[in-house]
């Protein structure tokens, strides 16, 4: 266990994964109806997958903390889904989708995986279409697309600005049919708080139910783990607020390796922090950045009288404004990937031109693509000579067709009317690229442990492009686990029924029960939110948009501090054997405390800067990220070895056979 053998098949890279499908083993559908498979996470990553595994007769049981798989976190997804159809006729094909994720990841990606992505985009649009998910079309009925950063074609479907829930009901609509026909037992309110091996394999889990206490022992012939990402270690996240990243980090604990954790994607447009007591921060679509023009005032004194309450943006000049994203990448202005746009926010803001209460937000500004739209509505319904105001009458009503969600819960956060005056936005912690890493089966250096979706480090390199997100959860799903994993199931179809009263299943329960009660034996001095604030901090100061080796150590220090002393100081009222969701957030912190110095010490470890992974001491004059190809291009997978500082580091090397590297520009 634990050797880096990526399982790549040979061969033209448009032919991977059609010829590994025809060489890998299969189940008959007989022998499936006596194979367990566990699923942790029912987004749409695991709720897809779950789904798929249990209409092709495996039997399925589905773990989530939520109380219905519908509120993954998945369903907070806004802009859309991106795939190669190609119907805009721009360019666009399975290679060009390919190139740019490999490229807006900053070539820190495996080849064979992001082309099967790109290959099997095409199948998920048609599978959600057939199960009523509703994407919106143009005036002649076929599906729209629109663009989003880092590439020069439309290729992202969408249903409003809510295309996340859409597609997750589709996926639970399929789960749900699982259900009813008996192939799924769903386990909601459940937390997986170990994984349980015998044999050196993944054959089962520990879980606790959230409502009476009760430790749990499942078992099954693989476990898929699909618990998303582990952003809400900075506290101040876009994540929903019981997002973690324990199923991942158990599993890591119990032998699988953790790959690229300082990956970690800052959105550039979410609603600014707005005080010390705020608990979360809320998104805003990058499908804005199609029509929002993102400026600051040219001059620091305007950008101090707005920031004083003297100057309102709408009473600023045009040529008074830097629209610095157009003037800096002209090709791709405004759509550029996030981790340059979100840099060059913060470069902004440090030097002065921030136009909030705190000097931390820029503008998104939809004033010339309202009086665009209404100009081209107002001469299509025959109206030549249209007045200012009918123009902005009907340039809004197109704007609120297209974002009109998204504006709403805007107004309601921020009290401003986004249609009237400008929004204003600042980039925040939203994805990680790291994850479990996985073979090109999916599969982790655990025997029968997969990891699909956001957990596992696959296909994103340094930096996800907008709309993969759901391109990858479901293509893992819908399209990829299901035939891997039956190549490792093949060897399963005479094990029979994995018992739970094996001495592993006795030893992990074990181990469960001795690190819950010691989180409750805390002396009582601190809450767990305290730490988690605490930890938060340290995150954003010092491995936040930008990196250094001063800084980064510090953290490793102060977080190892930190954790120790949540250890011997937390406070979590009540008792382990009941509904407690202090215990529960106690636990999740606990594994942000050990990810966090993981974190520091793999950003340390990598002395380049590439995508998401800003260090200071490696950037080209004009500021942006410079990679070091000769030394760092490998994928960093951390073996644990009981604390963070003693993980042990191995190195996949991406061999780029396909793809010339190059330097990564957007100008």
């Amino acid at each position: 266990m634990g050797i880096l053998d990526s399982k790549v098949p040979k061969g033209p890279l448009a032919e991977k994964w059609t010829n590994h499908k025809n060489s890998i083993d299969l189940v008959n559908p007989a022998n499936k109806r006596n194979i367990d498979v566990i699923v942790v996470g029912t987004g749409l990553a695991g709720g897809s997958a779950a789904a798929t595994l249990a209409e092709l007769g495996y039997n399925v049981k589905t773990f989530c903390y939520q109380d219905s798989p519908r509120r993954a976190h998945s369903i907070a997804a806004q802009g859309g889904i991106n795939a190669s159809k190609n119907y805009q006729g721009d360019g666009d094909s399975d290679y060009r989708l390919f190139y740019d994720t490999i490229k807006g990841g900053d070539y820190r990606s495996r080849e064979a995986n992001v082309y099967r992505l790109a290959e099997v985009s095409t199948n998920i649009i048609d599978q959600c279409v057939a199960q009523g998910v509703p994407f919106a079309r143009e005036y002649g009925g076929l599906l729209d697309n629109r663009s989003f950063g880092g590439v020069l074609v439309s290729r992202t479907f969408y249903a409003k600005g809510q295309t996340g829930q859409q597609l997750l009901l589709g996926a639970y609509a399929a789960m749900n049919r699982q259900i009813q026909r008996g192939k799924i037992r769903s386990f909601t309110r459940h937390e997986m708080l170990d994984l349980v091996l015998i044999d050196g394999k993944a054959r089962g889990i520990i879980a606790r139910n959230l409502v009476t206490g009760e430790i749990e022992r499942h078992s099954a012939h693989a476990v898929v783990i699909a618990s998303g990402g582990y952003g809400n270690l900075f506290f101040l996240s876009t994540y929903c607020m019981g997002a973690n990243v324990m199923a991942a980090w158990r599993t890591h604990r119990r032998g699988a390796f953790f790959a690229n954790p300082c990956f970690t994607q800052i959105h550039p447009t979410c609603i600014p922090v707005s005080g010390d007591h705020q608990s979360k921060l809320t998104l805003m679509s990058e499908s804005l950045r199609n029509d929002g023009r993102i400026w600051v005032p040219k001059n620091l004194d305007d950008a101090k009288a707005i920031r004083e309450g003297k100057l309102k943006p709408t009473e600023l000049k045009e040529e008074d404004r830097d629209y610095y994203l157009e003037r800096r990448y002209p090709a791709f202005g405004n759509l550029v990937p996030r981790d340059v746009a979100s840099r060059a926010a913060k470069e902004r803001c440090d030097a002065g031109y921030g136009v909030n209460k705190t000097g931390e937000a820029v503008y998104l500004d939809f004033s010339a693509a309202i009086t665009r739209y209404g100009t081209e509505k107002a001469y299509t319904s025959g109206l030549k000579d249209p007045d200012a105001d009918t123009v902005r009458r009907l340039g809004e009503e197109i704007i609120e067709s297209k974002y009109g969600n998204l504006f709403q819960m805007y107004e309601k956060i921020v009290d401003q009317n986004p249609y009237k005056t400008p929004m204003m936005i600042y980039p925040a912690v939203h994805y990680t690229m790291g994850g479990l890493w996985v073979d090109y089966n999916l599969q982790t250096t655990i025997p029968g442990c997969y990891s699909v979706g956001e957990s596992n480090f696959s296909d994103h390199g340094a930096n996800r492009l907008g709309a993969s997100a759901l391109m990858q959860g479901l293509a893992d799903g819908y399209f990829v686990l299901p035939y891997t994993i039956g190549d490792y199931l093949s060897n399963d179809i005479r094990t029979g029924k994995i018992s739970t009263e094996r001495a592993e299943f006795d030893e992990a329960e074990k181990a469960v029960k001795e690190r819950l009660e010691k989180l409750m034996s805390g002396k009582g001095l601190h809450s767990v939110d305290y730490y988690h604030k605490k930890l938060g901090k340290i995150m954003w100061d010092k491995c936040g948009m930008s990196r250094n080796e001063k800084d980064l150590k510090q953290a490793i220090s102060e977080i190892s501090a930190l954790r120790k002393d949540f250890w011997e100081n937390v406070k979590v009222p009540g008792t382990a054997n009941s509904k407690n969701q202090e215990l529960e957030k106690a636990g999740r912190v606990a594994d942000f405390l050990e990810i966090g110095e993981l974190f520091a010490k793999d950003a340390l470890e990598r002395n380049e800067s590439c995508g998401g992974h800003f260090r200071e001491e490696y950037q080209t004059p004009e500021g942006e990220a410079l990679r070091d190809d000769e030394n760092y291009k490998y994928v960093a997978a951390w073996e644990y070895k009981g604390e963070p500082k003693d993980a042990k580091l191995h190195k996949e090397e991406l061999a780029y056979e396909f793809i010339e590297l190059k330097t990564r520009s957007y100008k």
